[in-house]
């Protein structure tokens, strides 16, 4: 009796470790670059992530200068944007790959990581944008993007952990405080 209870013990004891280190990621997806190379997005495990639905043609387009300053500020910290332009909400991320980049370099001077055009809502959405939907995160919730310029901030061990509207700007005293709040976690 002694044995079976200590083996059941052991077994539980691993199983519980098991599970510990096995978190689910927010990371854990694949994505194309604006140049068409494939990148796995836990490659930026170890960092704070913002990912972010993009558009050129948008009022709230003017956030990638904010975005872009976020950047600048925090990266050599472990921070970094991710930015993945969409033409669902009202067409205004119309153009080819090439054209994006060029407007983002030209326009805004951005350096952070440009994806590929994306779906973010609906049966087409990217893989982490049916993750990251999906969780019920602060302050915004749950459920659809809503429009361009919807973030989410994923902390250094890929664990989503906020959801800001898109009229959130990058300068927003709660985003950066949560941003700061991850980085500060080392």
């Amino acid at each position: 009796m002694r044995l079976i209870l200590s083996l059941a013990l052991t077994f539980g004891a691993l199983t519980t470790m098991a599970t510990a280190d096995d978190h689910e990621c927010a990371l854990n997806f694949k994505a194309k670059t604006i140049d068409g190379e494939t990148v796995d997005l836990e490659d930026y495990e170890g960092k704070v992530v913002l990912v972010v639905n993009t558009a050129s043609r948008c009022g709230l387009t003017r956030q990638y200068a904010g975005l872009e300053e976020l950047y600048g500020k925090y990266k050599d910290q472990g921070f970094v944007v991710l930015g993945f332009p969409c033409n669902q909400f009202g067409g205004q991320e119309p153009g080819s790959n090439a054209e994006i980049k060029e407007f983002c370099t030209s326009k805004f001077d951005v350096s952070f990581p440009m994806f590929s055009k994306i779906d973010v809502n609906g049966d087409k959405a990217a893989p982490i944008y049916q993750y990251l939907t999906s969780k019920d995160t602060k302050p915004a919730g749950k459920g659809d993007i809503s429009w361009n310029f919807e973030k989410f901030l994923i902390d250094r061990e890929g664990n989503l952990v906020n959801r800001f509207a898109p009229r959130t700007n990058p300068d927003d005293s709660a985003l950066v405080k949560a941003i700061e709040g991850q980085i500060s976690k080392k």
